[in-house]
């Protein structure tokens, strides 16, 4: 694995982006969405830099299923949220090919949020296949399968500190560890 972006540069990304939100709200109260399972660290990590009162939801949404291309995709929880008349701030851990973060945010839209903004940690490069763009991105990245900080391959290397390029000979060694 080829390490893309360390954990001191991770650190201060998400304080910079803590601060953003921070000078964006105010003392405003928000609702964070993440969805699951891979902004799971970036949400940690970010809700201890706001200052705001706050609520968390969780909602799953996944087109990866043990693979590195996205499918369908599978949005659960969402009607649940009660959102209506709230600032919404909707995480995800990468802006890929952008549909996951178009339906997710369609679906939230029908739930009549006083507002909603998007924040990504990763904001993958010359991917996106839709119009929206993310509010808030951490880091950009160039067209690499990565790995850590959350964002998985078959459910494993969430939890590295950093992200790394998942490399084909890392495959290799992940299939044969795996049997």
């Amino acid at each position: 694995m080829k390490v893309l972006i360390d954990q001191e540069k991770i650190r201060l990304g998400i304080t910079e982006l803590g601060e953003k939100l921070n000078g964006q709200y105010g003392p405003e109260p928000i609702t964070v969405v993440a969805i699951m399972t891979g902004s799971l660290v970036m949400l940690a990590d970010l809700i201890r830099c706001l200052e705001m009162p706050l609520r968390i939801s969780l909602i799953r949404a996944s087109s990866y299923r043990g693979g590195t291309s996205a499918g369908d995709l599978h949005v659960e929880e969402i009607e649940r949220l009660d959102i209506q008349d709230r600032d919404v701030l909707l995480i995800d851990d990468i802006f890929d090919t952008g549909k996951t973060l178009l339906e997710v945010s369609e679906r939230l839209k029908i739930l009549n949020p006083r507002s909603l903004k998007t924040a990504v940690f990763l904001n993958k490069q010359g991917t996106s296949r839709v119009q929206l763009k993310p509010d808030h991105s951490v880091f950009q990245i160039p067209n690499e399968f990565v790995v850590g900080y959350g964002l998985d391959y078959d459910d494993y290397y969430r939890n590295l500190p950093y992200v790394a390029v998942l490399e084909p000979s890392d495959l290799e060694q992940h299939h044969q560890a795996s049997r």
